[in-house]
């Protein structure tokens, strides 16, 4: 399948629709991040499932970031492949199979993964010793997120013990991240959530020093709240990842006064073309549900704040284009800014990269491979 550009190709003349990274503002963005971290107490562990990319992941690298995060082992070992040496599966990994990809990427890269149930431990200790490795663990622990986790305090005290007495098992620390705090739309309350999960991560550091257990690792946070746990004290590696790209479901979040967060640019767009408008009021785009993911909200369209995107089919996207100024006409391209730009990703081979978008002479400066996707097992 040919790619949808090529290098030195016109905005205008990119296939569509196709994945584009406004290279000015995803360095601009990567950039802050970087200019944080380096005045702060912790450490950036950027998160790859955003991006996918080994390519981006070793542009964090380069300014400071200590590693990645991953979710799934099969993204990690690209990652591994891709040249990046320490990687965080921030999350669990069951199953035997998963558990000897983890083991044999153990002897080639530092890994770690998070464990939140005794038998897990069992069965990770039993494959790493089975590979000649010592599997790194950090005990999960609920902060607030209902999904994964132990409960925090002495629960995942007694958890991080047997990790530590698994003779092929080495306890790294604690994974606290309050995932769905990220989208809280209004700054105090989204820093009540955060203060409060910092809160708990702290008793259960408390109990782990009563075991004689030290935490190399408090990681955690996300884009929407990075900057609470980086001032806390508490966490040392922060597990941001949309920050690359921003997306519409994060603009709708409220910025308090003075924060980074305000900062982050849309940096990841979606190109597509006008292919109908069957009516003065309504135009069709080529980009419906197998080019958007649209789990946290329609896309927003991008320079044209009076047209809305508000319908999704398989192949076609409906734009509502009543008061809009200067309405888009047939075979028009415009840009599209994903509802949530991860799952928008992973629609996707290629990352179109663009250079001057903005300009009056935007081009096509590279092609990056997604490479990481469908790495979902």
């Amino acid at each position: 399948m040919l790619p949808p550009a090529r290098p030195g190709m016109a905005l205008a003349d990119i296939d569509t629709p196709s994945l584009i990274v406004d290279l000015d503002a995803f360095e601009r963005n990567l950039d802050r991040m970087a200019r944080y971290i380096a005045g702060s107490k912790a450490s950036l562990r950027a998160h790859s499932k955003t991006h996918k990319s080994p390519i981006i992941a070793r542009q964090q690298i380069e300014r400071g970031a200590v590693g990645v995060c991953c979710q799934k082992v099969s993204e990690a070992e690209i990652m591994v492949q891709g040249g990046i040496k320490s990687v965080l599966v921030s999350n669990e990994v069951v199953g035997q199979r998963k558990l000897e990809r983890l083991a044999a990427l153990a002897r080639v890269a530092d890994v770690a993964f998070c464990i939140d149930t005794a038998k897990n431990v069992r069965e990770a200790n039993d494959v790493a010793k089975r590979f000649g490795v010592q599997l790194n663990a950090l005990v999960e622990i609920d902060v607030g997120a209902g999904r994964c986790g132990a409960a925090p305090g002495a629960p995942a005290a007694r958890l991080a013990s047997l990790i530590a007495e698994a003779p092929a098992l080495r306890f790294k620390g604690l994974q606290a991240y309050y995932g769905a705090a990220q989208h809280i739309r209004a700054p105090d309350e989204r820093k009540a959530a955060i203060e409060r999960a910092v809160h708990l991560t702290e008793q259960t550091i408390e109990m782990l020093h009563q075991k004689a257990l030290a935490c190399e690792i408090v990681g955690g946070a996300g884009t929407g709240t990075f900057d609470i746990e980086g001032e806390s004290g508490v966490y040392n590696e922060l597990q941001a990842g949309s920050y690359v790209f921003m997306d519409a479901d994060y603009a709708r979040n409220e910025s308090a006064e003075g924060s980074l967060f305000a900062e982050f640019e849309h940096a990841l767009f979606v190109c597509t073309t006008v292919m109908s408008r069957p009516t003065d009021q309504r135009a069709i785009v080529d980009a419906g549900l197998k080019a958007l993911a649209v789990d946290s909200g329609m896309p927003i369209v991008h320079q044209l704040p009076t047209a809305e995107y508000t319908k999704a089919s398989d192949e076609h996207g409906v734009l509502a284009l009543e008061g809009a100024n200067t309405p888009p006409v047939y075979g028009e391209k415009i840009l599209l800014i994903p509802g949530h730009c991860d799952p928008t990703v992973n629609l996707y081979d290629t990352y179109v990269c663009v250079r001057g978008l903005g300009t009056a002479n935007p081009f096509v400066e590279a092609l990056w491979p997604v490479a990481a996707r469908g790495a979902v097992y």
